[in-house]
C-alpha cells in the first residue's frame, strides 16, 4: 500500500493533496459512509437470514461482527482468501456448528461472485458505451478478470452440483502430485481425508441449494443490493466535488468493471491494482487535478474504513474468545 501511494503521488505536494480532499462536501463522504456500512451490513443481513434458515438462532450483532472480521481477514490476504475461515472460525466459537457455518458461507460465495459477473455481463451489453469510453485503456486486465471469476464460479458451480465428480477429480489430482513428490507421501492421506469433508459439505450444500430454490433466490436478491451499495461510493464522490456530466449508471458500471478486473487477483485488498485501474478510468471522469483526491476519498471510505473498524472489531472479538478459553481451561494450541 505505501509503495502504491508513493508511486501514484510522487513529486506531489501533500499540502496541495489536502487542499483537494478538502474541498469535498462533508455532507456527501458521510452519505459515502452511510453506504460502505450498508454494504457490510448488508452482508450481515445474508448471514442473519441464512443461519435463521438453518435453525441457528443468532443475534444480528454477532452476524455484524462476523461481516466487519470477513472483510478484515479478506483485505489483508491474497485474493481475499482469510474471509471466510475467519468468519466460519468465530461462528464456532460462539456455538454454531461447521457444517451451518460453510453453508452458509458457501451461499454466501457463490452469490457474491455471480452477482458480480452477472452484473459485469447486463452492464457490459447495455452500457457498452461508457465501457468503451471510460475503460479503454483497462481492457487486457478486465479481459483477465471475467475469465478468472467465470473460471471460480464454473469451478464452484461443478463442486456444488457435481462434488462426487470433484471428490474423484480432486483424489486423482493428489495421487498425480504424490507421485511426482510435490505431495509428501506421508500426507497423502491427511490431503485425502481434507478433500472428503470438503466435498462432503458440498453434498449438504448440493441438497440445500436443490431444494430451497427461494432461499437463494433472496440471497442473490440481497447480494445485488449490498454490492450495488458499495459500487455507489465512488459516484458520491463524484457529487461531493459538485461535479456533473457524468451519470450515476456509467460511474457504477465503471466501477464494477474495476471490480471485475482486479478483485480475483492474487494481491492482498487489491492494493496497487485497484488504485491503478481507478486512475485509467476515473481520470477522464473526475479530471487530471481532481482524480488522485477522488481516488483517496474513494478508496479511504470502501477499503481503509472498513479496514480499521474491522481490525477493532476481530481485535475486541479475539481477546473475548481468549478470555473465554481462558476461563474453560482451553489450551492455546487448541485455539
Amino acid at each position: 500500500m505505501w509503495l502504491t501511494y508513493r508511486l501514484l503521488f510522487s513529486g506531489q505536494e501533500i499540502s496541495e493533496i489536502a487542499k483537494d480532499l478538502q474541498e469535498a462536501d462533508t455532507a456527501w463522504l458521510v452519505l459515502g459512509l452511510v453506504l460502505v456500512f450498508c454494504f457490510v451490513a448488508g452482508e450481515s443481513c445474508i448471514i442473519h437470514y441464512t443461519l435463521r434458515v438453518c435453525k441457528q438462532k443468532v443475534p444480528f450483532l454477532s452476524c455484524l461482527k462476523y461481516s466487519f472480521i470477513g472483510f478484515f481477514f479478506s483485505y489483508i490476504t491474497p485474493s481475499s482468501s482469510g474471509g471466510q475461515p475467519a468468519q466460519m472460525y468465530y461462528m464456532k466459537k460462539d456455538g454454531v456448528k461447521i457444517g451451518f457455518s460453510t453453508l452458509v458461507m458457501l451461499l454466501v460465495t457463490i452469490a457474491y461472485k455471480s452477482i458480480l459477473v452477472i452484473l459485469g455481463l447486463v452492464l457490459l451489453i447495455f452500457n457498452f458505451d461508457a465501457v468503451f469510453t471510460y475503460g479503454d485503456r483497462l481492457g487486457w486486465l478486465l479481459t483477465i478478470g471475467f475469465v478468472l471469476n467465470c473460471a471460480f464460479i464454473a469451478g464452484l458451480a461443478f463442486v456444488v452440483t457435481k462434488p462426487d465428480w470433484a471428490r474423484r477429480a480432486g483424489i486423482s489430482i493428489l495421487n498425480k502430485l504424490t507421485d511426482w513428490k510435490i505431495v509428501k507421501e506421508k500426507n497423502h492421506e491427511k490431503w485425502v481425508d481434507k478433500i472428503n469433508r470438503i466435498c462432503d459439505t458440498y453434498v449438504i450444500g448440493s441438497s440445500y441449494v436443490k431444494e430451497n430454490a427461494v432461499v437463494v433466490a433472496k440471497v442473490f436478491g440481497m447480494t445485488l443490493i449490498q454490492r450495488l451499495c458499495l459500487f455507489a461510493v465512488t459516484w458520491v464522490v463524484y457529487k461531493a466535488y459538485g461535479l456533473t456530466g457524468v451519470s450515476f449508471l456509467d460511474i457504477v458500471t465503471m466501477q464494477v468493471m474495476i471490480a471485475i478486473a482486479v478483485e480475483m487477483l492474487p494481491l492482498p485488498g487489491a492494493a496497487g491494482a485497484t488504485e491503478a485501474s481507478f486512475i485509467l478510468v476515473f481520470e477522464k471522469i473526475f479530471g487530471e487535478g481532481l482524480v488522485k483526491p477522488a481516488l483517496l476519498l474513494s478508496r479511504g471510505l470502501t477499503f481503509y474504513a472498513v479496514l480499521i473498524v474491522g481490525g477493532i472489531v476481530t481485535l475486541i472479538a479475539h481477546l473475548r474468545v481468549m478470555r473465554s478459553d481462558k476461563r474453560l481451561n482451553i489450551p492455546v494450541e487448541h485455539r
